[in-house]
């Protein structure tokens, strides 16, 4: 599909995974400038982007998004080098271990909240804060001044399986939903998109290789009417379709692409 998308993108966890997919997915849209940030490094997904596209301009910040100042910097510097957020993808997560309320502690659950819910609510509000600076892009009754899309769960629409209890990774994740409802309804007439994307189980590196039959990983690939988890760049195009004027009418949708897991 194509969207043919301008602008600057902002995405964390671009180091691998879906972010990494995303990055790749936008880039096939035509962005071509992009704040990539993680923890870890982003080598990989610079030395692909740069592989494919010869104009590709990419900014590199190592970021803990739970860190209030970091993140608020990382928007500055993405400003300064580019003059603008466009297309805002709050992808860094953990998992969290998969306990339930009463064999988790406190630290632990407190842990996976800081990361997936207020280190989403601290990107989104730095990026909020620059869209309603800037103006849009064209002056199509479609464009916004900027869209964000948070990354929630399919867990953050259903309880887990009783045989993945990931009890602090739900419940941040239904706060995501639920962020992204309230920021929708707000910033909606003030010329901002707001999105949640909401993945079923996807086949990274990590989950591949605990398939083996039997296994908790491979059960549950059993109850998905599809037969088999997402491909990562599934997931990704589905980040770029939520940017793209397609979606134009989507505001505060918690979008859910899990192989049919919740409709059962």
């Amino acid at each position: 599909m194509s969207f043919a998308l301008k602008g600057v993108a902002y995405i964390t966890g671009a180091g691998s995974g879906i972010g990494q997919f995303a990055a790749y997915s936008l880039a096939r849209q035509g962005v071509r400038q992009f704040a990539l940030l993680d923890r870890n490094p982003v080598s990989d997904t610079i030395q692909e982007l740069k592989k494919n596209y010869k104009d590709v301009e990419i900014e590199e910040i190592q970021l803990d998004v739970a860190d209030e100042k970091a993140v608020d910097d990382s928007v500055e510097q993405t400003v300064k080098k580019f003059g603008r957020i466009d297309y805002a993808f709050n992808n860094a997560g953990v998992g969290g271990a998969v306990k339930t309320t009463d064999q988790v502690e406190k630290e632990e659950f407190e842990r996976v909240l800081s990361v997936n819910m207020t280190g989403v609510w601290l990107c989104a509000r730095a990026q909020i804060r620059q869209m309603l600076k800037q103006e849009k892009l064209s002056d199509s009754y479609r464009a916004y001044r900027g869209s964000i899309v948070n990354m929630a769960s399919m867990f953050g629409v259903i309880g887990p399986s009783a045989n993945v209890p990931t009890t602090a990774y739900a419940t941040s994740k239904h706060a995501v939903i639920g962020m992204t409802k309230a920021d929708a309804v707000a910033l909606a007439p003030q010329g901002i998109k707001i999105n949640a994307i909401c993945p079923g189980y996807v086949l990274t590196p990590m989950i591949g290789n605990n398939m083996a039959e039997g296994s908790m990983m491979y059960n549950e690939s059993l109850k998905v009417p599809l037969g088999r988890f997402a491909n990562m760049e599934e997931i990704a195009d589905c980040v770029a379709f939520l940017h793209s004027e397609a979606s134009s009418y989507m505001i505060g949708a918690s979008m859910i692409a899990d192989g049919g897991f919740t409709v059962q």
